[in-house]
């Protein structure tokens, strides 16, 4: 079963049909809600939305989701019935299978309501298909059109020092890196104020597109990168750090502890993300979209007054 933990939650929603083939006095029953066995449309309705709340009992590697809204609809033809299933979740995977399974079943039950009226050779279900779906990788990309530069500063003095290797940085440049950025600046600085300004300046003057510091957000005495970078905001954005600490403390409490701060440094979009590994790859994780989104806004505006 694939590892969807890390990937942020989003509105998403999928549209499946499927074709019921009848002869044409049995799709004058469905029509008419007319078996022995009761309204067919009524029940095939019903079955599809029960299908799709329970799609994750039927196909072992499909993930258990909150359906939050699901719908079958039916379009009659002479010798036919076309199905059309939509399901809606908020979720970190799709429900294009819920969406699929709802179609199928309905099919199933129209089937099973009409089978009494005609031969078996005279019945199938035909063609099941996806129509569409929204939300996740579809609507919210992560990686760029284009390349675009940043620059990734490790404050920790145990890592400068040599004492301890930095999985955390390496982690936000390789996550950048496979989104598209290029060329990446690596950096160790110790947690030294005056240091780490510096280097912030210097990336801002060389108009990197992204800055992340990673390290320095706690609220250890030494912790000081929050206060560095937060006068240099000349547009903050709190929303960003917001939404990190959001995903981060539905994986662990201590989320809350990070002070972050992100924004604009003029033309640097500037984040600061915890030192730890887990917690820099849970920001990365919840930020990559809008990052990206928000970056290629401003490339979209560069130049234009107003």
């Amino acid at each position: 079963m694939k590892d969807v933990g890390m990937k942020p939650e989003s509105l998403r929603s999928a549209t499946a049909t499927a074709t019921f083939h009848a002869p044409a006095d049995c799709i004058e029953r469905i029509r008419h809600r007319d078996t022995e066995k009761g309204d067919p449309q009524a029940t095939a309705r019903i079955a599809g939305i029960l299908a799709a709340k329970r799609t994750d009992e039927l196909l072992p590697l499909c993930h258990p989701l909150p359906i939050h809204a699901a719908e079958v609809h039916f379009e009659f033809a002479d010798n036919r019935v076309i199905i059309e299933a939509e399901v809606h979740t908020i979720g970190p995977t799709g429900v294009e299978m819920e969406a699929l399974t709802a179609a199928s079943m309905a099919a199933l039950t129209l089937y099973d309501m009409l089978k009494p009226y005609a031969e078996p050779a005279d019945l199938a279900i035909g063609e099941t298909r996806l129509l569409d779906k929204t939300g996740g990788k579809s609507h919210y990309k992560r990686t760029l059109k284009r390349p675009l530069s940043a620059c990734v500063l490790m404050v920790s003095d145990p890592v400068a020092d040599g004492h301890k290797l930095d999985t955390a940085g390496r982690q936000v440049v390789d996550g950048l890196e496979g989104a598209g950025f290029m060329p990446v600046d690596y950096q160790v600085l110790p947690d030294d104020a005056p240091r780490v300004d510096e280097a912030l300046r210097a990336a801002m003057a060389a108009k990197t597109h992204l800055i992340i510091t990673v390290g320095g957000t706690g609220i250890g005495p030494k912790d000081r990168v929050v206060e560095t970078v937060e006068p240099l905001l000349t547009t903050p954005m709190p929303g960003l750090m917001e939404a990190a600490r959001a995903f981060g403390q539905r994986r662990t409490p201590y989320a809350v502890l990070s002070r972050g701060v992100s924004g604009f440094a003029h033309d640097s979009l500037v984040a600061t993300f915890p030192g730890s590994r887990s917690g820099a790859k849970e920001t990365l994780a919840a930020l990559l979209p809008s990052l990206i989104h928000v970056l290629e806004i401003r490339q979209r505006f560069a130049g234009h007054a107003g």
